[in-house]
């Protein structure tokens, strides 16, 4: 008996230990708890709130007359949560909240009534309401019995989104760029809109977010939340009917040569205003889009188009004149063993050296450099390098981003050999981007003043001028007045001498002046049936008092269709010309500083002014610029026609008819 109950008291004992242990842990746990609480209350906070980011609305981009070329437009989804609102609040407020809810989505106020009632009833925290507002609808909406109390006490959820429109559609996305999806899965900006993203992106903001069922997050307003701030609206240099007249140009080219890329710009000599930029590179089905910014960041050896630079150092050495006689030898010379050839089987005699820029004599050019330098190419380099030749634009303060490195040697490099001058002086061995390229062309129509090519006019914010970009001249003169006049006549002669590279382009309607370039690529290649060529062609117009520079470069056109400049970029050089030519004046007028600047802010406050308002009804748009009227009307769902350019003169439906998103309305502009 005693045996057993010394069993009992024993086990006891070990039962009371345990829970006196356990007791020791629970209070110890409480200690820590007490303690370390905001860790925990952290932990908690973060597996059921969370912290995003509210993006901020892109500025507005538009053409150098003020017309709207994109635009950001913020979007409203707006949400209840069923269960946040008292039950006091719910029952006196849900019969007005539907008789409003009814008349603003055109639904019965019983059968939305109904729907709420179930809402709360199953406890759903997040039931869909409207999706897709405008600003004027949200700010009506939000102001509805019940909604008017807020988040915490009226249960209305907020889900804003910004969305990217081009008013003109299709034509807009070539002229500016757009946003496109990578093979990443990646969405980026290409052509304008990445120029000018600098200024156009704002600062996002933050915003916390509460889980509520089935793994969905709602927006809650919180003392820490962060406001986004919008980018800067953009004034670019772009002349959209010279874009638009320059893509189609490349694009037709690019389709009839099967080339794998090519690029255009067009810029105002006077200025360095950018007014056209196109980038085309083909994909893997043969179509053609913006897949790199080509003009600005793809540096390549020019060939021919680098000898107008080897001569104009010749020629403002003074080592020869443009009537200097050079023997091409039969077409064929050659240093060091490499062979310098003439695309014209035996040469061309012995010619002038002008006549040798006529032809794009590489005998001719590179023999005149080699005799003239020999004994001291340091003399050819610094020549160069004083009129800015193969130097980084800096271009990034004006709009321009991605520049690619250009490359010149030098005697004092370690890469320096025997036949490196005489390589650069038909354009090999160097590497410059069609921009830089373009950029000392267009010092030549400029007489000699270089000025730094600019994408951007001013920046805006508001109606207030944030930043203004005026004209920045790099080197105020790159050569003497002499060398040239002497230039300018070398490059008219190339189009317009009869045996000229480049007279298949000649018109006697209007003149143009260049020099057309064929570069062989992937010469070292030993497989030479993959050899491929760079066709270009660069120049001004009109040949007297240029008005406008321009650069085609086009990229492994089909050899079998054809590869040399004059043929393949040529004509888009001489469409783009043709078609400013006569579809605009290209002589100076003398106005006000600041007339641009007033139609620009016109345009600005006309548009700002009614694309937020909360029309319920087809607004006027008569006398509005196209571009802007079309951007209002498709924000309210109607589907939009247009006819002729300009100003809207005329509209299908009539001001103060009830909208109806599925109906077409015809804007006819002059």
């Amino acid at each position: 008996m005693a045996i057993t109950e010394k069993k009992i008291l024993l086990r006891l004992y070990i039962v009371a230990g345990c829970m006196f242990l356990f007791a020791i842990a629970v209070f110890v746990k409480l200690v820590s708890i007490q303690l370390g609480g905001e860790e925990y209350r952290l932990a908690a906070r973060e597996d059921n709130m969370k912290s995003v980011e509210v993006p901020a609305n892109k500025g507005n981009l538009y053409s150098d007359d003020g017309s709207l070329l994109a635009t950001s437009v913020t979007r409203y989804d707006i949400h209840f949560d069923a269960v946040t609102a008292s039950d006091e609040n719910f029952k006196k407020y849900i019969k007005p909240l539907c008789d409003s809810l009814g008349v603003f989505l055109g639904k019965s106020s019983a059968g939305l009534k109904s729907r709420l009632e179930r809402a709360r009833k199953n406890k759903s925290r997040y039931y869909l309401i409207a999706k897709n507002l405008g600003y004027g609808d949200y700010m009506k909406l939000k102001k509805f019995p019940l909604f008017s109390l807020g988040a915490y006490r009226g249960g209305i959820i907020v889900n804003r989104r910004t969305v990217r429109e081009y008013p003109l559609g299709s034509m807009a996305k070539r002229s500016i760029g757009y946003y496109r999806v990578t093979r990443d899965g990646d969405v980026k900006p290409v052509g304008l809109e990445l120029a000018c993203e600098p200024y156009l992106n704002g600062v996002d903001g933050r915003s916390w977010r509460q889980r509520i069922a089935k793994n969905l997050w709602k927006p809650i307003n919180s003392a820490d939340e962060i406001e986004p701030k919008d980018g800067y609206d953009v004034v670019s240099t772009i002349d959209i009917n010279i874009q638009d007249i320059a893509h189609y140009a490349l694009l037709e080219q690019l389709e009839k040569y099967k080339a794998d890329h090519g690029s255009v710009v067009v810029m105002e000599v006077a200025t360095g205003e950018i007014k056209a930029i196109v980038n085309l590179g083909r994909d893997t089905s043969g179509d053609y889009y913006e897949r790199f910014n080509y003009a600005v960041g793809e540096a390549h050896e020019p060939g021919s188009t680098f000898k107008l630079m080897a001569v104009a150092a010749a020629l403002e050495e003074k080592v020869v004149d443009t009537s200097y006689m050079v023997d091409t030898e039969k077409g064929v010379i050659k240093y060091y063993g490499k062979s310098v050839r003439d695309s014209h089987r035996g040469g061309y005699g012995i010619i002038s050296l002008a006549e040798a820029f006529q032809v794009s004599s590489n005998t001719g050019i590179v023999k005149t450099i080699h005799e003239s330098f020999k004994d001291n190419p340091k003399r050819f380099t610094d020549r160069l390098d004083a009129m800015n030749v193969a130097q980084k634009l800096d271009l990034k303060s004006d709009g321009i981003t991605g520049e690619g490195t250009p490359h010149m040697p030098h005697p004092s490099d370690k890469s320096w050999n025997g036949i490196s001058m005489e390589w650069m002086a038909f354009g090999y061995g160097v590497a410059l981007t069609p921009l830089q390229t373009l950029t000392f062309y267009n010092a030549i129509a400029n007489n000699g003043e270089m000025v730094k090519p600019r994408l951007i006019k001013e920046v805006r914010e508001w109606d207030q001028i944030v930043n203004k970009f005026d004209k920045e001249v790099i080197n105020p003169k790159i050569c003497s007045k002499e060398t040239i006049n002497k230039l300018k006549q070398l490059l008219k002669d190339v189009v317009e001498k009869e045996h000229g590279t480049g007279h298949s382009l000649y018109s006697p309607n209007f003149s143009m002046a260049g020099k057309t370039g064929t570069c062989q690529k992937d010469y070292a290649h030993t497989d030479k049936s993959k050899l491929n060529y760079i066709s270009s062609f660069s120049g001004f117009f009109p040949a007297e008092n240029p008005k406008y520079s321009c650069i085609v470069v086009i990229h492994e056109p089909d050899k079998s269709v054809g590869y040399y400049g004059a043929d393949v970029s040529g004509p888009v050089f001489k469409k783009v010309a043709q078609k400013i030519y006569t579809s605009s004046p290209l002589i100076d007028t003398v106005k006000e500083m600041d007339e641009a600047d007033k139609k620009v802010l016109a345009s600005y406050d006309g548009f700002y002014e009614k694309s937020n308002k909360a029309f319920k009804k087809v607004p006027n748009v008569k006398g509005m610029p196209g571009m802007d009227a079309i951007a209002i009307l498709e924000n309210l769902g109607l589907k939009v026609e247009v006819r002729g350019a300009g100003d809207v003169k005329e509209q299908s439906i009539k001001a103060g008819e009830a909208i109806n998103s599925n109906k077409k309305i015809v804007l006819t502009l002059s």
